[in-house]
């Protein structure tokens, strides 16, 4: 049975792909796009067309952010009590856990990600950080502040309060394109704002469900909307819009620094969680196979279409062997397949273009001499698959060290000392995240601070939780997602002085 066939299993009774054309949602209603235009939906792991959303322009996101704008102005939502907002955003939560199977065969059907990864992550762990940023609502704070105003007469009162920031831009990308515009959409609205959603042009289809089950929760509308097409078209109108008071971005550094200009030109606040070329050093009192393990969930999870997959690894020379080795039979023995098999491990990547992409960058380090442990080509000869791929004795100026992959393509070298280890980490224009593998408390409590990334795990790697900030260093972006931080970007901070 192929994955089609099994897609159409999992999305039984669901009326969501009833109509092979599905509109953007705009005011609480699905809007045919004003352009006219619509984009593919393509299954990755049969490369078939299987529905079509939105080619929006500049007209529909203003039709967008003027609904957006309507409902903040109007206090729908920002006038709600706390406890109520708090209330209809646990009610998203329970429906996104009801919908779990439609929401999981939706993601695996335009993404090619395995279905088990889609319910536990993007619908299980994303229902989860909803309800956690449900509590938020009721748990922003200002300050009281003694003061020291030397104006004699009147007493004075000082205090702060947090109020929400106004419409939202988030822009999400296709790798977790459920998970990461709940990432986005949860905090700013907790924090009282109103959004406009802009999903990849390639992974539409969850947050477009999301929507209609947001309109089911209750949540009034204009409070949510989604508007898809492309990034030069529909993305660049919206970060561009004066009425956007917060732009959100996960993607790229290339676009992030556009996205970021944009906010700069309109004084608009912005956090930007960008690319990444995390290392993994691995120190001589590790245990190899504890080791490869973790570093095979890191640089294979998802096809390593991750932004803080463990792509670039460092070995102590004395183990450098015998954890390649390791590695090296876990990757040959996945199971290569597409996501709707229970059975398979590893899916395709997410696009042709994407595919051509990680194959490209393997040509490029076999061509610049770096050492094929296994994989470097194509998986299955249909859909966008590639092979679990290593490469040992890399070099520092090679492309596959240097630049993001954003595949399942791993850098291997060994080293002698751990300060040439600490170096060659540190070697990159990106700080999103890191590793270090290690059982010795003094090791891990010395080099931990040493590390210039945003994230690092001891003895884990891609290990998440909603209350801890996630974003990067450097070239990687600023701002945090997930946590306190994420809920309080999304506002404003207003200081009050009253003479009484």
């Amino acid at each position: 049975m192929n994955s089609l066939d099994l897609s159409r299993q999992q999305l039984q009774g669901s009326q969501f792909l009833s109509e092979r054309r599905v509109g953007n949602v705009i005011d609480g209603a699905s809007r045919l796009p004003l352009s006219g235009r619509w984009l593919p939906v393509t299954d990755p792991a049969t490369e078939v067309v299987v529905a079509e959303a939105p080619d929006s322009n500049a007209a529909d996101v203003e039709v967008a952010v003027a609904s957006a704008q309507r409902a903040f102005e109007s206090a729908a939502w920002r006038g709600l009590r706390p406890a109520d907002r708090e209330k209809l955003l646990f009610k998203l939560s329970e429906l996104i856990e009801r919908h779990a199977d439609e929401l999981s065969a939706l993601e695996t059907l335009q993404s090619g990600k395995l279905q088990g990864i889609a319910r536990m992550i993007d619908v299980g762990s994303g229902a989860e950080f909803v309800r956690y940023m449900a509590g938020w609502a009721t748990k922003l704070e200002g300050q009281t502040l003694d003061n020291s105003i030397p104006i004699p007469g009147p007493q004075w009162v000082t205090y702060t309060r947090r109020e929400p920031v106004g419409v939202v831009g988030a822009i999400v990308p296709w790798n977790f394109p459920l998970a990461i515009a709940l990432w986005k959409v949860a905090p700013a609205l907790a924090a009282g704002c109103t959004v406009v959603l802009k999903p990849s042009e390639d992974t539409p289809l969850t947050a477009l469900r999301l929507a209609h089950l947001a309109i089911e929760a209750g949540i009034p509308e204009g409070v949510l909307n989604v508007v898809c097409g492309r990034g030069a078209t529909a993305g660049a109108a919206l970060i561009a819009h004066p009425g956007v008071r917060k732009l959100s971005f996960t993607g790229s550094t290339a676009v992030g620094k556009v996205v970021g200009h944009a906010a700069v030109d309109n004084m608009a606040r912005f956090t930007l969680e960008l690319g990444g070329k995390s290392p993994a050093i691995v120190m001589e009192d590790a245990d190899p196979s504890h080791v490869a393990q973790g570093i095979a969930m890191g640089i294979f999870f998802h096809q390593g279409q991750v932004c803080t997959a463990s792509s670039r690894l460092f070995v102590h020379r004395s183990l450098y062997r015998r954890v390649l080795d390791e590695l090296a039979g876990i990757a040959q023995g996945m199971k290569i397949g597409s996501g709707f098999d229970a059975a398979s491990q590893f899916g395709p990547l997410t696009s042709k273009v994407h595919f051509d992409r990680v194959t490209n960058y393997i040509e490029s380090a076999k061509a610049e001499g770096a050492t094929l442990v296994t994989g470097g080509g194509r998986a299955l000869e249909a859909g966008c698959f590639v092979q679990p791929t290593i490469f040992a004795d890399t070099t520092p100026h090679m492309r596959v060290v240097r630049e993001e992959v954003f595949g399942p393509v791993l850098a291997a070298a060994p080293f002698d000392d751990i300060e040439e280890a600490i170096a060659a980490a540190n070697d990159s224009p990106y700080g999103l995240a890191a590793s270090l593998w290690t059982n010795n408390l003094s090791h891990a409590n010395r080099i931990v601070p040493r590390l210039q990334a945003g994230m690092v795990w001891v003895n884990a790697h891609n290990v998440l939780d909603a209350g801890l900030p996630l974003g990067g260093m450097k070239q990687s972006g600023t701002g945090r997602d997930l946590g306190r931080a994420a809920v309080e970007s999304f506002t404003e901070v207003k200081s009050v002085c009253m003479a009484v």
